[in-house]
């Protein structure tokens, strides 16, 4: 039966995330002012859209935030780990489950920047056309990250300045997110 509840979990997860990415996605996308006609703008546009405009009438933007992606995808997680601890047998208490939703969201979207800056670095790299789609809305994504260090950590024509984000990121997810998960375990199991 392990077997079983093992291949659900991750079934669950990986729902859960792609719904969290398009929300995640939208939110970084407006907060980085992404280029609104590029297609995949459009697709997040669209995709988020009959979700997030009756959530916006209530919750509106802050600044360039988009409260009601950053909200709606804290919902998805914390709706994630109520499933998983569902599909467990355990029934959490919420203020850990809330705590879980939004350290999850803080590991996700620390993970999602990771992920995209490598990707967007290994592209760079590799001279994939600068004008394709998928390479303009990552480059809006992470220029914010990288602008402060850009030009200023270069070995010739090297720019080490995505590799020093990526390793502050991932001290991020470790000294952040990782106590966060663990507290909200700790509460959610009345620990």
């Amino acid at each position: 039966m392990t077997y079983l509840l093992n291949a659900l979990s991750v079934i669950l997860q990986l729902a859960f995330s792609l719904v969290a990415t398009l929300f995640v996605l939208r939110l970084l996308a407006e907060a980085s002012r992404a280029d609104f006609h590029n297609p995949l703008s459009q697709f997040l546009y669209k995709a988020t859209n009959p979700v997030l405009a009756p959530v916006r009438r209530v919750i509106p933007n802050w600044r360039r935030i988009n409260l009601a992606a950053m909200l709606l995808a804290w919902l998805v997680m914390v709706l994630e780990r109520a499933a998983l601890f569902a599909l467990m047998g355990v029934a959490p208490h919420i203020a850990g489950l809330l705590l879980l939703g939004a350290a999850d969201l803080i590991d996700f979207v620390l993970l999602f920047y990771l992920v995209l800056i490598f990707g967007w670095s290994l592209l760079s790299m590799l001279q994939v056309d600068p004008y394709q789609p998928l390479m303009r809305l990552a480059a809006a994504i992470v220029e914010p990250l990288l602008r402060p260090l850009r030009g200023k950590l270069t070995a010739g024509t090297l720019d080490f300045s995505p590799m020093v984000v990526m390793l502050v990121l991932i001290v991020a997810r470790i000294l952040l997110a990782r106590p966060l998960i663990d507290l909200g375990t700790a509460l959610a199991l009345g620990g």
